[in-house]
């Protein structure tokens, strides 16, 4: 089975950078799946996420990390979609430099040669026949001409319903974000912010997949 899953780069959240809430101590560098399912742990520590590429006034609390946050005219955290296959337990996750803002890229897969992915180790998608292959590592060898290593083919007929399903996962999401903004006690500022999210991750706009070319 193939699923296709909207994910954000775990980051350093200690010292000077805690956030003013609690989060759930998952390792840096791992991924954080984002969906209707996540305790208030883990939406904190998407929050968290984003706030850790804004400065702000000291000394830092609740009120002037969010106040930061909802003062950005763009808002962006290190992920973007994940792929995988469970009959295989292959993985391919995005690359460095890749944003959760951009997963609507993906839409493009059948109009263009691949969407950017990121880099290092510069993840890509090739069309084969009637599948899409998504190489991990499409860099140095796609500059050769030729893939390998580590892929998950997945029927293109199959990606608006999966994509589908990442634009349900995230609307959950900012379900669980309302929830949590309300027990965290932002008051006003608990829709502005779900609006903010909304907006600069294109979550709740349509969707529209290009037929495969």
């Amino acid at each position: 089975m193939i699923t296709v899953e909207a994910v954000i780069r775990v980051p350093t959240v200690a010292g000077a950078s805690s956030p003013p809430w609690p989060v759930e101590g998952l390792a840096p560098g791992t991924w954080l799946a984002l969906n209707a399912g996540c305790a208030d742990g883990r939406v904190g520590l998407f929050v968290a996420a984003l706030a850790a590429r804004i400065d702000f006034q000291p000394p830092g609390g609740r009120d002037e990390v969010v106040n930061a946050l909802l003062a950005e005219e763009l808002l962006i955290v290190a992920g973007g979609l994940q792929v995988r296959d469970s009959a295989t337990g292959t993985v391919v996750t995005p690359g460095c430099c890749a944003g959760l803002e951009d997963w609507r890229d993906w839409t493009q897969v059948s109009t263009v040669d691949s969407p950017w992915l990121g880099h290092d180790p510069g993840p890509e998608v090739e069309v084969v026949g009637d599948d899409l292959r998504v190489w991990q590592d499409g860099g140095p060898n796609r500059h050769r001409g030729r893939w390998a290593g580590i892929h998950v083919d997945l029927p293109h007929t199959a990606l608006p319903g999966l994509l589908r399903g990442v634009q349900r996962d995230l609307v959950g999401f900012l379900d669980a974000l309302d929830g949590w903004a309300t027990r965290v006690g932002l008051g006003q500022r608990r829709s502005v912010l779900v609006e903010a999210i909304d907006k600069n991750f294109a979550v709740t706009a349509p969707l529209d997949v290009p037929p495969l070319r």
